[in-house]
């Protein structure tokens, strides 16, 4: 079993997963790469003490970056949608 602080990495604020909290009470995070659904489930019920119905996982591949003739690419990450239960908040994404 992995500490469950160390597998969620953050949330993730956009005007898209704005709508998805308020249309479907989903919370996107960043979460780490090797993490798998059953954990992040087990993270998030652990740490925010919330009932967690759902969770979907993205795998996100790093851009393209280049700086002059030398090209690289950024880290790939992991991106996990999950579906609190209806009445369920986290804290911390209220006031946003």
């Amino acid at each position: 079993m992995k500490a469950y602080h160390n597998l969620i990495k953050g949330s993730i604020i956009t005007e898209k997963t704005h709508a998805l909290k308020e249309v479907g009470n989903k919370v996107t995070l960043r979460v780490a790469v090797k993490a798998n659904k059953i954990e992040i489930r087990k993270a998030i019920e652990e740490l925010f003490k919330v009932k967690v119905l759902a969770v979907n996982t993205i795998n996100m591949k790093g851009k393209k970056k280049r700086l002059g003739r030398t090209e690289g690419t950024r880290p790939d990450w992991k991106k996990a949608i999950v579906t609190l239960a209806p009445g369920e908040k986290i804290a911390g994404f209220e006031g946003m």
